[in-house]
């Protein structure tokens, strides 16, 4: 897996929340910490569509 900025996850939002929750990444997927959807990291690049995304239980 190619690194991700940490300035660009420090500004990437879940397009399915209404404000902009923060999002972390674990095991090649950002998290959502508001509503828990993981979004795939392919080749270093951040995936951040919501058909795409998997929900799990990480939820603050």
């Amino acid at each position: 897996m190619g690194e991700i900025n940490k300035k660009l996850l420090d500004i990437l939002c879940c397009p399915a929340c209404d404000d902009r929750p923060k999002v972390e990444l674990s095991d090649n997927r950002l998290i959502c910490k508001k509503c828990g959807r993981a979004y795939p990291v392919r080749d270093g690049i951040p995936v951040m569509l919501v058909d795409e995304a998997e929900i799990t239980e990480e939820k603050e």
